[in-house]
């Protein structure tokens, strides 16, 4: 399989922590892409419409987009370790995923306003509007890390991913000041072997 990465992409470390847990992450060859919130590249706009890393190329041609969407395909091929199957546990590890992502959006939108728009166009209020997500999912999961323990599924893989990017980009926010716990628990997770092999370069 073929995936189109960006090693600042927390959408693609995502899926790529997801491989590496799973054991497959020699079974993805990597393509450099050149994704952009304006210029579209066209290599992988060739492969899926929406243009987007990661974006991963099957065997048989066929072409799948959206991290959520991947990890969900590998984990399937892998046997499905890391989404639990139904229950309780379902829900809790996508909500967590879906809340990171939702990290991962806000943060993304506040790198495009700094780095994609003029200055003379930059919008105070949009940044502050997403800093302000950014703020209350985290101290959200503040208030679950109990719950985070030594879970290895779908929402912790997203959560910590989340919590790199912050660190990569946004080191200002200094998020663990007001969130202890879901520091302790990062640091923890950030040293198993997938995420050491997926860390992005630092800058």
């Amino acid at each position: 399989m073929k995936l189109f990465h960006s090693h600042s992409s927390p959408f693609v470390r995502k899926v790529m922590v997801v491989a590496h847990e799973l054991g497959l992450a020699e079974r993805l060859t990597l393509l450099p892409s050149a994704v952009h919130p304006v210029k579209r590249d066209r290599s992988v706009l060739a492969q899926h419409p929406l243009a987007q890393v990661p974006t991963l190329i099957l065997d048989d041609g066929e072409s799948l987009a959206d991290s959520r969407v991947i990890c969900e395909y590998l984990d399937a091929m892998a046997g499905g370790r890391l989404f639990p199957a139904e229950g309780a546990a379902r829900w809790r590890a996508l909500n967590a995923q879906s809340t990171a992502d939702g990290v991962l959006d806000a943060a993304l939108l506040i790198r495009y306003e700094l780095t994609a728009r003029p200055e003379s166009e930059r919008s105070a209020a949009w940044i502050e509007g997403q800093t302000a997500k950014i703020e209350s999912a985290l101290a959200w999961f503040e208030e679950q890390a109990e719950t985070l323990g030594e879970r290895v599924d779908i929402g912790t893989i997203a959560l910590a991913c989340a919590l790199g990017y912050l660190d990569l980009r946004f080191s200002d926010i200094a998020w663990r000041d007001d969130a202890p716990r879901l520091a302790a628990w990062f640091a923890r997770f950030e040293e198993r072997p997938a995420m050491v092999a997926t860390r992005p370069p630092a800058g």
